[in-house]
């Protein structure tokens, strides 16, 4: 036996008992008479101490010798600690040290194992499994085990089964670039890995499984963020015979249990927002909802005057940024420049000053009196003390433009608190978008997604207008999961494989499996996936989910610990039959 108790359980209740502890060397404090030591594993600290009137002169001595990060082994008598220490668990006792076993020495590590470290990113990337011996990286993760396990839990309690489905899969275009992997005994043939389990979990369904979920690994070739890995995890879930408001309900009661299990809070209401309006007031379809700075459109306050940059303009938008009337010239020359960066791409924005006596001081006196100004601070509902913000182009771009000047501002202002949760639901997607490049229509979900039964008929005449049957639950102006009803009838499906663009023959080739599988009597079916990686962040405060995955890849996709991707051998591609034409 290594050890008879961990390093966070030991207290004053033990006084007096006989221990066998276990782990590495945090640090070490020698008095010369007196040596110190801080034993850490997974659940704490528990100090050691080496006296010399007590300890055999051996021990003492080799105490000495030890290193951050060794490996050790103590045993000893529990006894009462004279300078205690009430922020750990264990500060009021220590470890007179009797036997001491050295396990494993260790070289000095290439940062401080401590939660403020002298680390930086690369290098802690490099040595992850030192990085995951401090305490925010451990307890991440430890987090995301508790997140797990509660979804476990509260799905199972509601009979959903949890299925495997399969890594190896066939290549579809569902969006992202699919990740490939050369088949040996079947010679120029790949499989893919999947981006989403979507045709296995609808095949459950038509499988009469009813209720279905799983925790599962996903994977794309897509550029990377922070807030983005090519291999990911999904809480993926599917129900037969649903209609969209048994699914919102279930999920809804999932993201409740968890805010409340995990943090403590009670969510009662979780509005329905429609796309139109959320990119309408927002700018985006994941609006973050913890504070206002809604869009007001000014284009019949702004337009038809003398401004030429408005009045060109499809679109005059602003916000009211509350208590930013006091922003001096060289900040609001800042933001100026913040919006022309070419991650943003504004052109320029105008500013108006709400003043406490109820004036304005603008940008464009010139071009506008108080009246309108007056106008403008309805529309954007700015107060005395506010600063207006406004930015004028193409509709689409500039909703985007002012969206991340509003989330940058809200940021900067401190109403993005992530201990404040604010869940709605995204309703009402359009099923189609446009591809300019292609000079065609796209699923803005995926293929298998169902219209709204009322928009069919407008699949002949403006297709840029069905709605479909999608909804994605949006928390902290992030998407955390989203999903649909799902198309369960052949003849349905072929009609949305026609306005893809797909013939026939490329819906059989593709999909056929699905095809033939509807024509066995699919149940009506929908669900959701919610992204596990980000629900965790969010849930833990974090804006990025790098440190609640053990091993993470970089921003371009490599894993720089194990250093992968890598080159393989030329007998392994000769027996791939792969030639590399680089």
């Amino acid at each position: 036996m290594y050890r008879s108790h961990n390093c966070g359980e030991l207290n004053a209740s033990h006084i007096n008992s006989e221990v066998t502890l276990a782990g590495w060397v945090q640090k070490s404090r020698d008095k010369g008479f007196m040596n110190w030591v801080d034993l850490r594993d997974r659940y704490g600290i528990t100090q050691l101490i080496f006296d010399e009137s007590r300890t055999e002169k051996s021990v003492f001595e080799l105490a000495k010798t030890l290193g951050r990060e060794f490996v050790i082994q103590v045993k000893g008598t529990v006894i009462e600690r004279e300078a205690k220490n009430k922020n750990i668990p264990t500060g009021e006792i220590e470890i007179l040290v009797s036997e001491l076993n050295i396990l494993n020495s260790a070289l000095t590590p290439p940062f401080t194992i401590e939660d403020e470290t002298d680390g930086g990113e690369d290098i802690r990337m490099k040595y992850r499994y030192l990085d995951i011996r401090r305490n925010p990286v451990k307890n991440s993760l430890l987090f995301r085990h508790k997140v797990a396990m509660e979804v476990r839990k509260y799905l199972s309690d509601l009979d959903f089964c949890e299925v495997e489905t399969p890594y190896l899969i066939k290549s579809t275009p569902e969006g992202a670039r699919d990740f490939v992997v050369p088949s040996r005994m079947n010679e120029g043939q790949f499989y893919a890995l999947p981006q989403s389990p979507q045709t296995f979990k609808q095949l459950l369904m038509v499988g009469g499984m009813d209720k279905y979920f799983q925790i599962v690994k996903c994977f794309r070739d897509e550029d990377l963020r922070a807030d983005r890995q090519p291999e990911f995890t999904q809480i993926d879930c599917e129900m037969a015979f649903v209609e969209q408001e048994d699914v919102l309900s279930i999920f809804e009661g999932l993201t409740r249990h968890l805010l409340k299990k995990l943090k403590g809070i009670e969510v009662d209401k979780f509005p329905r927002m429609t796309y139109e309006h959320a990119m309408k007031t927002y700018g985006n379809d994941k609006p973050d909802i913890r504070f206002g700075m809604e869009f007001g459109e000014l284009n019949q306050f702004a337009q038809h005057k003398e401004f030429p940059v408005f009045n060109a303009a499809e679109l005059v938008v602003g916000i009211a940024v509350p208590g930013a009337g006091n922003y001096t010239r060289k900040e609001i020359d800042a933001l100026i420049d913040w919006v022309k960066r070419p991650q943003v791409g504004a052109s320029g924005m105008v500013y108006v000053k709400c003043n406490e006596d109820g004036t304005f001081k603008s940008s464009v006196d010139k071009f506008y009196d108080q009246e309108d100004l007056t106008n403008w601070a309805k529309a954007t509902r700015a107060k005395a003390g506010d600063m207006i913000f406004v930015l004028s182009g193409p509709a689409n771009k500039t909703r985007a433009q002012l969206s991340a000047l509003r989330m940058e501002l809200a940021t900067r202002l401190g109403l993005r608190n992530p201990e404040v949760f604010a869940p709605l639901w995204v309703v009402d997607f359009p099923l189609l978008e446009f591809d300019e490049e292609s000079g065609r229509y796209h699923a803005m979900h995926h293929p298998f997604t169902s219209p709204k039964p009322e928009d069919i008929a407008l699949l002949e005449t403006n297709p840029g207008q069905v709605r479909a049957n999608a909804y994605d639950m949006v928390l902290n102006g992030n998407e955390i999961g989203g999903g649909s009803i799902r198309i369960h009838d052949k003849a349905t499906q072929q009609l949305m494989f026609k306005y893809l663009g797909f013939s026939e023959e490329e819906a059989k080739a593709q999909f056929g499996f699905l095809m033939d599988a509807f024509q066995f009597g699919a149940p009506p079916h929908g669900g959701l996936a919610f992204g596990l990686d980000r629900l965790v962040a969010i849930l833990g405060g974090q804006e990025t989910i790098r440190d609640f995955i053990a091993f993470p890849k970089n921003n371009s996709g490599r894993d720089v610990m194990i250093d992968a991707p890598s080159a393989i051998d030329s007998a392994q591609l000769q027996e791939l039959h792969i030639q590399l034409d680089l």
